[in-house]
């Protein structure tokens, strides 16, 4: 295995593949579960990433200039990022593979 792969907390590729050939599978209440955790989780994402662009295009980066809302989340981005560096938008490149594949999965209850 490389370093990159070992390296990874990602399976996307490794769970769409495993829907895609039936080994994965889920029952309907699970599987929308799950997704709509990993939605709620991916919007998280995106709006860190949103918050992160606009702090870069600040010309002065000066946080006390923000609204208090803004501020906190300008703080909480940055934080997240340099904690992880990269690792929001490889999850934001990621997590929608992982939806995709808990669909592909989500098997209907039968009564």
């Amino acid at each position: 295995m490389s370093e990159d792969v070992a390296a990874s907390p990602f399976a996307g590729e490794l769970f769409l593949a495993l829907a895609v050939e039936g080994r994965l599978v889920l029952d309907g209440e699970t599987a929308d579960g799950v997704i709509a955790d990993l939605q709620r989780t991916l919007a998280l994402i995106r709006g860190r990433l949103r918050v992160l662009r606009i702090w870069h295009d600040q010309p002065a980066g000066r946080i006390e200039e923000l609204p208090d809302d803004l501020a906190r989340d300008v703080v909480d981005a940055v934080f997240a990022d340099q904690m992880a560096p990269g690792e929001l938008e490889r999850a934001a490149t990621e997590l929608p593979k992982y939806i995709e594949a808990f669909r592909r999965a989500r098997r209907p209850v039968v009564w």
